[in-house]
This record gives structure tokens, C-alpha cells and sequence, in this order.
């Protein structure tokens, strides 16, 4: 299973959960069934073709991927929303 790391606000939406054990094949995979467990998070991260939404970031083991990408077993995902705003 892949362990998936979120921030905020993914994590509040997520029962405060910041590391959560989901198993995928691939990060799209892991991804939907974050949403089905934790239906706050449906919409905030993948879109409705099922892509990864271009205002959040997904790191595989600290490299930037997408939904189609494959999961090992003891994978590392981390979403993190990108901080918009300011001058």
C-alpha cells in the first residue's frame, strides 16, 4: 500500500488524517479511493476526466507525477494544493 501524505486543507477535509495507508495500482488508483473514503476530498484533487487538477501537486518517493502514473508497494505520495495569491 502507498502512503499518502496531505496538507492542508486536504487533510482537514480527510477526518484530519495527514497519512493515510491506500492501495493503487496507480496514483489515479490511490487517489479515487481517497475520494470514496473520504467523500469532503471528491473534486478538491482529480477532475472529472480523472486527471490530476493543474492547481494541485502529486509527488511520488519527491518526484512530480500524474494519475496515470504506476505505485510500488511501499510508495510515497504527497498532494500538496499550490498557495496562490499576494502582489
Amino acid at each position: 500500500m502507498a502512503v499518502v501524505t496531505l496538507r492542508a486543507p486536504l487533510k482537514d477535509l480527510a477526518g484530519g488524517n495527514r497519512n493515510l495507508e491506500i492501495a493503487g495500482d496507480t496514483v489515479g488508483d490511490v487517489l479515487r479511493t481517497l475520494e470514496s473514503t473520504w467523500p469532503k476530498t471528491t473534486g478538491w484533487i482529480l477532475d472529472e476526466h480523472g486527471a490530476v487538477r493543474r492547481h494541485v501537486n502529486v509527488f511520488r518517493n519527491g518526484e512530480r507525477v500524474d494519475a496515470a502514473t504506476a505505485l510500488g508497494t511501499d510508495d510515497h505520495l504527497q498532494v500538496l494544493p499550490s498557495i496562490t495569491g499576494g502582489t
